[in-house]
C-alpha cells in the first residue's frame, strides 16, 4: 500500500468517504459525524497538503488529516509552544477493516511528526464515542484531558474534546510513502 497527498479532485471522494464513515458510526450508535463536512474546509486542508490518503491499488483504503494547527480552544498555550502534529479525521475504509491500517497510519503520522521536528502527535476525538478512545489508548495514546461544552480553552461548545497524545517517534509504518518527505516541512 502507499500513501500519497490528496488532491483537489479527490474532493468528492473523500466527502464519500467520511459519508461512508458517518453511516457506520450512526449503525454502531454515536452521533459522531451526523453533520455534513462542509466541502470548502476540506478542499482548504488538502491544498494545505495536510490531508493524506492511502492507496490499495487503485482503491482508497483510508484517510488521514496531519497539520501543525491545532483546533481553536482545545490546547492550553503552554501546550501550543511544544511542538505538536495533530491527527484530524482518520477513517478507514470498511473493506479495510480489521487490518489495523488505522494503527500503521497512526504509526506513519508519528514518524512524519519525528522526522520534521515535532515532540508530540495530538488529537481530539468524540467525547460519547468510548469505543474510539479505547482504540487510540491501544495504539500508545495517552489521555490529557476532557474538553466538554463550556469548558473549552476559549469557551463554546465541544463534541470533539477527548484529548490524547503520544511522542513522535521513527518507527516503521509498512506504507510506500510517495508524500513530500517531511525533513522539508516547517513545523510550529
Amino acid at each position: 500500500m502507499r500513501i500519497c497527498s490528496a488532491q483537489p479532485h479527490d474532493l468528492a471522494k473523500l466527502l464519500d468517504f467520511r459519508r461512508e464513515a458517518a453511516a457506520w458510526l450512526s449503525r454502531l450508535g454515536t452521533d459522531q459525524w451526523q453533520r455534513p463536512y462542509p466541502a470548502d474546509k476540506l478542499l482548504a486542508t488538502i491544498e494545505a497538503g495536510e490531508v493524506f490518503m492511502v492507496r490499495d491499488g487503485d482503491v482508497t483504503a483510508a484517510t488521514i488529516t496531519l497539520t501543525p494547527m491545532a483546533e481553536e480552544g482545545l490546547w492550553t498555550a503552554d501546550e501550543l509552544r511544544e511542538p505538536s502534529l495533530f491527527i484530524n479525521k482518520l477513517t478507514v475504509a470498511r473493506t479495510h477493516a480489521g487490518q489495523d491500517l488505522g494503527g500503521r497510519l497512526l504509526d506513519w503520522a508519528g514518524d512524519r511528526g519525528q522526522r520534521a521536528g515535532a515532540r508530540w502527535l495530538r488529537l481530539d476525538a468524540w467525547t460519547t464515542n468510548n469505543g474510539l478512545q479505547a482504540y487510540y489508548l491501544r495504539h500508545g495514546f495517552r489521555h490529557v484531558r476532557t474538553v466538554n461544552q463550556g469548558t473549552a480553552v476559549n469557551g463554546g461548545p465541544r463534541v470533539s474534546g477527548w484529548l490524547a497524545q503520544r511522542a513522535t517517534m521513527r518507527i516503521e509504518h509498512g506504507f510506500i510513502d510517495e508524500t513530500t518527505p517531511p525533513e522539508m516541512l516547517h513545523t510550529p
